[in-house]
């Protein structure tokens, strides 16, 4: 599916996630006029566990065979053992049956929010897991859809005028009319925030997850269409129950004011989408780096990733966006400031685009990968400089007399890190300041550190 017309900049990532799709990559530009002042924003903090944290994304239906919370449970030694820190599961809740999508339905199209879907076990399970994940170090966090429901969740019927209806007073589909032609999200009718009581609604539902399960935080699924007041009633009144860790899919700095720790930097992605295909060197980094970062504050978190279940299932593997690209890529992910990710599968080198709407379960082969993300995990972990946030070091771009060549240096007290990469199919010779002449193979990097 594609969208024919042209959407506003501030709506791009959103209308990719209730389809299921990830067509656009959402710019990460604030659009306040450049030549306002900058917004201020009083300092935050975040809790103790994800200062120099890793996330990892479980798309549980595909994990196993079974496609079970208990069968990816036997997954959390061997997680623990590579590094994960964070586990992000997308949505566990019952699907709506209404105007599904496939024969399984969308994630995204929930029909009960303080339920589990049959598809994945039962509430126990899910206590089960979060409790497994707390013995052995790692914390959980839920998929949270907060935009729109399913057409048959039961708020439709009970709490009708908590939704948005046409002039006739009903339930439609979640439209976009603002390009030529428009378009439907035909699974998910939306949830209306000028109605103050689906606020109390919302937020009962959220604490439930959080008092029957002991989660850990959410991450909020097209966060920006969402009201940020909204947002930051519900963080203040869930961190009055248990201090949590609150990731938005969404890329506004207004996020980082008091509701989110983390947004996505989809800037990052799209650069290092851009360097296989020769359309991005060093400069373009360089320029990244450069960059005010827009008006976001000092504190805020931004999510790095290659991939992830739009991404994979809408525009392609690592192997089509990165091929050898990809493993350099996976390091400047990870080294660059800002939470890395891992998407399910990436430690095996997922080969296929795992179907969105069906059953289509990963094929672990022999964990091809496991040992480079292991490594990749333990040098983020050891080293204060690559801590997230206002937590890590700033970046300080290095000079190499070649622009295929990205070499950059994070510094922290008596902690130094120095990453070169290089970001061509050939071998690179590059020289940085008071060293001698180097050499690079194809894709490949080169990371000193000292304390």
């Amino acid at each position: 599916m594609h969208f024919s017309f042209q959407p506003t900049a501030s709506t791009l990532c959103a209308m990719a996630c209730a389809f299921g799709l990830s067509i656009f990559s959402a710019p990460t530009m604030s659009q306040t006029n450049p030549a306002q002042p900058a917004p201020t924003y009083s300092a935050m903090a975040h809790v103790a566990w994800s200062h120099n944290a890793n996330i990892y994304e479980v798309n549980l239906r595909q994990y196993t065979p079974e496609g079970t919370l208990k069968a990816f449970a036997a997954h959390l030694p061997r997680l623990k053992k590579m590094g994960v820190d964070i586990l992000w599961l997308m949505p566990i809740q019952p699907i709506g049956k209404q105007e599904r999508k496939g024969s399984l339905g969308s994630y995204y199209s929930i029909s009960d929010y303080t339920a589990v879907n049959p598809e994945f076990g039962t509430l126990e399970d899910m206590r089960d897991l979060v409790k497994q994940a707390h013995g052995l170090g790692m914390k959980v966090i839920l998929d949270w859809v907060a935009n729109h429901t399913a057409w048959d969740h039961p708020w439709a019927k009970s709490h009708k005028d908590w939704y948005k209806l046409n002039a006739n007073g009903e339930l439609f589909p979640v439209t976009f009319t603002n390009g030529p032609e428009p378009e439907y999200w035909t699974d998910v009718v939306a949830l209306n925030y000028d109605n103050k009581a689906l606020w109390a609604g919302m937020i009962e539902a959220m604490q439930f997850w959080v008092r029957e399960t002991d989660l850990d935080g959410f991450r909020c699924d097209v966060a920006g269409l969402v009201p940020t007041p909204f947002w930051e009633r519900a963080r203040q009144e869930l961190d009055a129950t248990k201090p949590l860790f609150m990731l938005a899919e969404w890329s506004e700095p207004e996020l980082h004011r008091s509701a989110f720790d983390m947004t996505y930097g989809w800037d990052l992605h799209d650069i290092m989408k851009d360097v296989p295909k020769g359309k991005a060197d060093a400069r373009a980094f360089h320029t990244w780096v450069k960059s005010p970062k827009q008006e976001f504050p000092r504190h805020a978190f931004r999510m790095h990733f290659t991939n992830n279940h739009d991404k994979n299932s809408w525009e392609g593997t690592d192997q089509e966006l990165f091929g050898p690209a990809y493993e350099a890529m996976a390091v400047l992910s990870v080294t660059l400031p800002g939470m890395p990710l891992i998407y399910s599968g990436q430690e095996s080198r997922l080969t296929k685009r795992l179907a969105f709407f069906e059953k289509d379960a990963i094929d672990w082969k022999n964990f091809e990968l496991q040992a480079f993300y292991t490594e990749l995990l333990a040098l983020k972990r050891n080293n204060p400089a690559l801590s997230n946030g206002q937590y890590g070091a700033p970046v300080e771009l290095l000079t190499t007399g070649n622009h295929k060549v990205f070499a950059f240096r994070r510094s922290q007290g008596t902690n130094v890190v120095t990453v070169a990469v290089n970001l061509t199919n050939a071998e690179q010779s590059y020289t940085l300041p008071g060293q001698t002449n180097q050499q690079l193979d194809p894709w490949k990097w080169q990371i000193d550190t000292r304390r």
